[in-house]
C-alpha cells in the first residue's frame, strides 16, 4: 500500500507525470481491451483482409485521438500556437517541443495495440492466409482457382469441417504467425533502439537549448494552471460577495447616527486597508472588468520580466463633516 501511495504521489507531482500516468493507463486499457476482445474472422475471401486490418488499425486510431484529448499539454500547445503576439514573442522551439511530447505520449497506447496484434498473430492470419503458396505445405486439398482461395480464407476457422483430420490448416497458421511475430518483434526492437540512441546522443548536441525549451514549456503549463486557480479563487469570492449583497439587499433599511470618534481615525483605516489587501478580488469587482481581464490575458500575455513592478492603483479616503469640509485624508 505504501508503494502504491508513492507511485500515486509521483504521478500527481506535476503535469508531465500526470500525462505519463494517463499514457500508461491508456496502454493498460488497450491491453485489457485486446485480451477481452473476441476476435472472429469471417473466413470469407472478400471480408477477411478488411476485417483483420480494421481490428488492427481502427482501435489504435481511436486510442491516438483519445490520448491527444486527455493530454493537458494539447491545450497548452494550441493556446500558445494561436494566441496573439502581444508583449510576449512566440518561441517556435517550445511549440515543437510540446507537439513532440504530445505525439510521443499519444502514440504509446496505439503502438501497444498494434504490437499485441502482431505478436498474437490472429489478425495477420485472417488477413494474409490467402496470400500463401499452398504448394509448400502437405495435406493441401485437391482444389484450384477460386475454390482454393475459399479454402485458404477458412484457415483462421479451425472448427471448419474441411480441415478435419488435416495438418494443412495448422501448417499455414504457423507459417503466417511466424511472419506476424517477426514483424512485431522487429518493430519493438527498432523502437527500443531508436529510444536508446536518442537518450545517449541527446547530451552530445546543444543540451543547453534543450533545457531552455523544456523549462519554458513547463513554464507555460504552470502559468496557465496558476491563472486557472486564481480565476477559481476570484470567482468564489466574487460569487460570495454577490450572494451577500443579495441577502443584504433584502433587509429593511435602518439609520444609525453616531458622532465621529477617535475609533475611526487613520489607525483603523489602515487595519481595514490591510484586510482589503488580502482580498482576492484584486479590485476586479464588476462584470465588465472581469471580461476585460480575461480578454487581455488572451490578447496580451504579461511580459516575461518580473523585475518590473506592476502599477498598483491607490485608494484615497477623505473624511468630511456634515458641511462638506475636509477633516483629513488617508491614502
Amino acid at each position: 500500500m505504501d508503494r502504491f501511495k508513492l507511485v500515486l504521489q509521483y504521478f500527481q507531482s506535476n503535469s508531465e507525470s500526470i500525462s505519463n500516468g494517463i499514457c500508461i493507463l491508456l496502454s493498460l486499457i488497450s491491453v485489457k481491451l485486446y485480451t477481452s476482445f473476441d476476435f472472429n474472422c469471417p473466413c470469407l475471401p472478400q471480408y477477411n483482409k478488411m476485417y483483420a486490418l480494421g481490428v488492427m488499425f481502427v482501435p489504435p486510431v481511436i486510442l491516438f485521438f483519445l490520448g491527444i484529448l486527455v493530454n493537458r499539454h494539447t491545450g497548452v500547445l494550441m493556446e500558445e500556437y494561436v494566441r496573439p503576439l502581444g508583449k510576449r514573442n512566440k518561441n517556435p522551439a517550445v511549440v515543437k517541443f510540446l507537439l513532440s511530447a504530445v505525439m510521443q505520449r499519444s502514440l504509446l497506447a496505439p503502438m501497444v495495440w498494434i504490437l499485441m496484434t502482431l505478436l498474437d498473430g490472429k489478425c495477420f492470419i485472417c488477413a494474409f492466409s490467402m496470400n500463401v503458396n499452398p504448394k509448400h505445405f502437405t495435406g493441401m486439398p485437391n482444389s484450384t482457382g477460386l475454390e482454393l482461395i475459399k479454402i485458404l480464407a477458412k484457415v483462421p476457422c479451425k472448427e471448419d469441417v474441411i480441415f478435419k483430420n488435416s495438418s494443412f490448416r495448422k501448417a499455414v497458421s504457423r507459417y503466417v504467425r511466424c511472419y506476424s511475430q517477426a514483424i512485431g518483434w522487429s518493430i519493438l526492437l527498432i523502437l527500443i533502439f531508436l529510444g536508446t540512441v536518442a537518450r545517449i546522443l541527446k547530451p552530445c548536441f546543444n543540451y543547453g537549448t534543450f533545457l531552455q525549451t523544456r523549462y519554458w514549456s513547463n513554464y507555460l503549463d504552470v502559468e496557465q494552471k496558476l491563472f486557472d486557480e486564481t480565476c477559481v479563487l476570484h470567482a468564489r469570492d466574487f460569487a460570495r460577495k454577490c450572494v451577500m449583497q443579495f441577502f443584504e439587499s433584502m433587509r429593511e433599511d435602518a439609520a444609525l447616527r453616531l458622532p465621529l470618534t477617535y475609533a475611526l481615525r487613520p489607525g483603523q483605516i489602515q487595519s481595514e486597508g490591510a484586510e482589503e489587501e488580502e482580498d482576492r478580488l484584486h479590485g476586479i469587482t464588476r462584470l465588465d472588468q472581469v471580461d476585460h481581464l480575461l480578454q487581455s490575458w488572451y490578447e496580451c500575455k504579461p511580459e516575461l520580466d518580473v523585475t518590473k513592478m506592476a502599477y498598483k492603483p491607490k485608494v484615497c479616503i477623505t473624511w468630511e463633516d456634515h458641511n462638506g469640509k475636509v477633516l483629513f485624508s488617508e491614502v
